[in-house]
């Protein structure tokens, strides 16, 4: 993935959305990264994907409870302290 500093992305933004078109561009402000630009296509995809990962993440919980691998709420507050 190209990495631009935030003024190059201002001055040559016709260059910055040909470049998108092609791989995705991490846009930078004083060196840390802030943003990433990329094709419609590509966004798309990823957009796609998030409906899928879930509908795994469920089905992956719905296992776990059959097999009765469940937490109280309790438990699970500790954990996290």
């Amino acid at each position: 993935m190209k990495t631009i500093p935030s003024t190059e992305a201002k001055t040559n933004f016709g260059a910055l959305l040909d470049t998108a078109r092609r791989e995705p561009v991490t846009i930078e402000k004083k060196g840390r990264a802030v943003a990433v630009i990329m094709s419609i296509e590509e966004y798309n995809a990823h957009q796609a994907l998030k409906p899928q990962a879930l509908q795994q993440a469920l089905q992956a919980g719905i296992e776990q409870a059959d097999r009765g691998e469940l937490m109280d709420g309790d438990e699970v507050f500790e954990e996290l302290l």
